[in-house]
């Protein structure tokens, strides 16, 4: 395991760039659970160059670790080691309409999205809308929701490696399928390009509208949770698993299972990083014992226990 001495600090350490240095910034702010020890180093790039130079000149025994939006991340409470990436400036929210294409920043966050859309008159991406996070983090989990995924829209994706180098790759290169992608952990998405198609405001607004009341029907709203906790096995429902399990009423001190939707995991005020990872081990427990299906986290954990 990466560590420093006491007496060194790890600022001291990395290059000097343009964009921001924070020194134990609590992830807690930044992830949908409210949850999370701190960050040893949180870097805020300026721009591409910027990161480009950070990556090129950082000492190499420092670990690395690339968040998005938090909506879909569970960080342990003993924090992150080493530095974590959040591509937070405007630089990386640009968006450029082409030809049935558009071509997103990987720090837009898809709720921003909707306004571009609408604006445009573009069809086609209103699935992603909907998805908590930020574009950038969409590939990773071949995000998707409402029957699409970003693997129907994606045609190529701007990608740093951890040399700095960059590169475009196209939608085959991820070997994308249900919430999974071939992703070496060094690739920092810098933007996608998506397939889109002309359409009318009237039609693209139904679409937005009834996504958005399927989701306040159907699944918590305005809670503090990290959306579905759990992949669906093939064929088959993990919240009815869950549910058919016996495991519906679950609590372990501040987390519990969430009645609307049991694949959907609440931090109800006071929960722990502890608390929320230990509730969906007794779940995968409990639906193995009583189903012999293992379930898989579809929920991204990161850190150290405390």
């Amino acid at each position: 395991m990466f560590h420093l001495p006491h007496s060194q600090d790890l600022i001291s350490l990395l290059p000097k760039v343009r964009g921001i240095y924070q020194k134990h910034e609590p992830m807690s702010r930044h992830t949908w659970f409210g949850v999370g020890g701190p960050a040893e180093v949180m870097y805020h790039p300026s721009d591409v160059e910027d990161l480009k130079y950070f990556l090129q000149n950082k000492p190499d025994n420092v670990p690395l670790c690339l968040v998005g939006g938090g909506s879909n991340l569970l960080v342990r409470d003993g924090g992150i080691l080493g530095v974590v990436i959040k591509l937070d400036n405007k630089k990386f929210q640009t968006v450029e309409i082409g030809n049935n294409t558009i071509k997103c920043g990987a720090g837009l966050h898809n709720i921003d999205l909707k306004k571009i859309l609408l604006r445009n008159n573009l069809g086609g991406l209103e699935f992603l809308c909907s998805i908590p996070g930020v574009i950038g983090g969409s590939i990773r989990t071949n995000a998707g929701c409402f029957g699409s995924e970003i693997k129907d829209v994606l045609i190529s994706a701007e990608v740093m490696n951890g040399l700095g180098e960059v590169t475009s790759l196209s939608a085959q290169d991820f070997n994308l399928s249900y919430r999974s992608s071939l992703f070496p952990e060094d690739w920092i998405i810098l933007s996608i390009t998506l397939k889109t198609y002309p359409d009318s405001k009237e039609n693209i607004q139904k679409k937005l509208d009834d996504h958005k009341q399927y989701r306040l029907s159907h699944q918590p709203y305005n809670a503090k949770t990290g959306g579905s906790t759990f992949k669906n096995p093939q064929g088959l429902r993990a919240w009815e698993l869950i549910k058919n399990a016996g495991c519906a009423d679950f609590k372990i001190g501040g987390a519990k299972v969430s009645e609307i939707h049991n694949n959907f995991l609440i931090n109800t005020g006071h929960a722990t990083a502890e608390d929320i990872e230990t509730l969906g081990e007794k779940i995968i427990a409990c639906v193995k014992e009583k189903t012999s299906i293992t379930l898989e986290w579809e929920i991204r954990r990161l850190g150290i226990k405390k």
